[in-house]
Order: C-alpha cells, then structure tokens, then sequence
C-alpha cells in the first residue's frame, strides 16, 4: 500500500468518525429526521451538479438504479436516521462504535445467509467483536444509558448491513458521483416526510449548530464518500475496508474531544476488543483475495 493510500484510508476513518460528534452537536439543538433530511437534500444536489458537470450520466441500467434506491433508504433513511434519533439521548462515542461494528455484521450475513466459507481468523474477528459489544453495552446501561436509544442505533447498523449485502456485486458504471448524489436525494425524499409528520420545527440558532451542520454535509456527507470511492478504486475494496478497524478508536477519541465524553477502561478495553476482530475478518478476507 502506497503512501497516498495510507493518508487516503486515514483520512476517510477520521472523517467518517467525526460524523457522529457533528451529528450530536445538531440533534441537540434542531429536529434531528429535519436536520438530515435537508444535509442530504443539501449534499445529493452538490453531489449531481458535480456529476453533471463532469458528464457522468443519471441514465443508469435498472441493477444500478436497484442498489441506488435500496442504498439510499436503508444506509441514508434507515441507518442514518435512526443514529441521528438515537444521538438525542445516546452519546456519540456510543453511537460511532456500535455503527463500527457493521464489517462484522457483514461477515457473519455473509456467513449465516449466504453460506459463504469463514476461515478461522475472521472467525476469531466476530468472537472478538461480540464480546467487545458486550462489555462497552454492559458498561454503558449500567452507567444509565438509554436502552431505546442504544436498540435505534442497533436496528440502524442491522439496515446499514442489509443495504450493503443487498448491493454486492453491482458497480456505479463511472457514475459513481451521481449514483451517491441519487441516493442522498432518495434519502431526503423518505425523511422529508416522516420529519413533517412528527417533529416540531424548534431550532437552538447558534454558530455552533451552523458549523456542524456545514461540516456534516459537506464533509462526512460529501467529501469521505468521495475519498472512499477514490481510495476503493486504487487498492480495492477489500484492503480499503481494513481501514474501519480504526473507526470504534477514533470515533471515541473524536467525541471525548470535542464532546467532552466519559471514556471509561471498559469502553477502551471493548474498543481495543472490537477493532481486533474488525481488523482480523478484513485481514482474512485480503487472505482469501490474494488466495483466489
């Protein structure tokens, strides 16, 4: 892996990160299904203006247009929306490391549903990340958490995992732009609606709701999308996905920052825990590749 990839694959685990300490900040102070309805409205018209401009085409074939459309309701309306629900009473750090936990989810979909062969090292991964779960979960209820909140953000990675298998295989033709552009805007279509019919429009106007909002749209929204598609196409999606190993530390390191959240030794232990079995079902799938 070259230098640049490195820094590539770095910079998408921060930015991806950093989306649940930005996503706090604005569910504290504005409807959080409104609030991210209008950041995909805002980021899917960026996406296709830029698309457009660079003659990449909304005429998709019917598989693509498939994944676009189940892309952009389980990951932007489902997955999304229930994080952003969650994180009104769910801490961001909380959130990040049980959104890390997808790559697990995917390996044991893959295996359970699929019939797909699992090799002892990612078998090890899943053991590993179940009982990380387990401590950072136990932990953090007893510590108070809210047990809702923690099941919403649950039901949103199991929606973030479906999307992803139900989309192996298909490929954005060179339209990759305005295929993530169509999905936010998928997105936005199926929140506007459940926003209107359920919250009420009061917003804490602050700088500091600006800023986040700004920078979850065009940052984690826009710019870490584009990374990873960029950083896909160099290595591969299979080396590139090592990088979520980084996720659960980062996104706990990123909130204690900004956040000023607890980190206690059972979440750095469950943590530690965690991305040792991400990192180990992601090495044994590079295996399997290198193999094949």
């Amino acid at each position: 892996m070259d230098l640049r990839a490195l820094f590539l694959g770095l910079a998408f685990a921060a930015m991806w990160s950093s989306a649940f300490t930005s996503a706090r900040i604005i569910v504290a102070a504005a409807p959080p299904v409104g609030a991210l309805a209008l950041r995909f409205l805002i980021s899917g018209l960026i996406a296709v203006a830029l698309a457009w401009a660079l003659g990449q085409s909304w005429r998709l074939t019917r598989a693509q247009w498939r994944a676009t459309i189940v892309f952009g309701l389980c990951q932007n309306a489902l997955y999304l929306g229930l994080n952003f629900v969650a994180m009104q009473t769910v801490e961001a750090s909380l959130a990040a490391i049980i959104a890390s936990t997808m790559p697990l989810l995917v390996a044991l979909a893959g295996w359970l549903v699929f019939r797909e062969a699992i090799r002892p090292l990612a078998a090890a991964g899943l053991v590993a990340g179940v009982l990380g779960v387990a401590l950072i979960m136990g932990s953090r209820l007893e510590a108070g958490g809210d047990p809702f909140g923690v099941m919403l953000c649950v039901l949103g990675v199991v929606a973030l995992t479906v999307a992803t298998l139900a989309v192996r295989g298909a490929t954005s033709g060179g339209n990759f732009l305005m295929v993530v552009g169509l999905q936010m805007l998928i997105g936005s279509a199926a929140l506007w609606p459940v926003s209107l019919a359920t919250e009420a429009y009061v917003i804490d106007w602050s700088g500091t709701l600006a800023v986040a909002f700004l920078y979850t749209t065009l940052v984690p929204g826009l710019a870490a999308t584009l990374v990873w598609f960029y950083l896909v196409d160099r290595i591969g999606a299979v080396r590139a996905s090592t990088f979520h190993f980084l996720n659960p530390f980062l996104g706990v390191l990123i909130a204690a920052a900004f956040l000023s959240e607890a980190v206690g030794p059972m979440d750095l232990i469950g943590v530690a825990i965690i991305s040792a079995g991400i990192l180990a079902v992601q090495l044994s799938k590079a295996r399997q590749v290198v193999r094949a």
